[in-house]
């Protein structure tokens, strides 16, 4: 009795763990979004980064073409990249493109979302909403859940910009 008792605890620990991880998996059309989430923000930050993975379950490429928040002015997917030691940041033109049967993760040091101009700095534990728009697959209203200034990987790249060209693409 006793096995079974641990055997249905463990089912029940199982499920909500799953359930707890797909709350934060959203899907349109072929494109499935998990785990949107942000850094906190140190207080008078006006720029913020932003985390996710799409994957593309269709047969076709698609391209996340655009991102919009409320909370910030500007809403873009940037690519961050060290070349001869200088760390650059831009801008991706024309869109992220997201190949069919393929992943694409936005994370620290390397594609991310740039929320730009933020009026109010982004605090732990906060949602920050934000609409998705893909070629294809349409538009999708998201929340980002904002954890720590330092993520899991330590210092995030956007607390310290000085002297980091953040130019547009010529």
């Amino acid at each position: 009795m006793k096995k079974l008792a641990t055997f249905i605890a463990g089912l029940l620990f199982t499920g909500l763990i799953t359930a707890v991880a797909a709350a934060n998996d959203i899907k349109v059309g072929d494109i499935d979004i998990a785990h949107p989430h942000a850094r906190a923000m140190v207080p008078g930050a006006k720029v913020g980064g932003g985390y996710l993975k799409l994957t593309n379950t269709g047969s076709t490429d698609d391209k996340l073409v655009s991102i919009t928040s409320d909370r910030a002015a500007t809403t873009e997917v940037h690519q961050m990249s060290v070349n001869n030691g200088v760390m650059t940041m831009r801008s991706v033109a024309g869109g992220l493109v997201i190949p069919a049967g393929q992943t694409v993760e936005l994370k620290p040091g390397g594609f991310h979302v740039m929320f730009m101009d933020v009026e109010k700095p982004f605090k732990e534990g906060e949602m920050i909403k934000a609409t998705l728009t893909f070629e294809k697959a349409g538009s999708v209203d998201v929340e980002f859940d904002v954890g720590s200034a330092g993520g899991a990987g330590g210092k995030d790249h956007h607390s310290d910009m000085g002297g980091m060209d953040m130019s547009k693409p010529q």
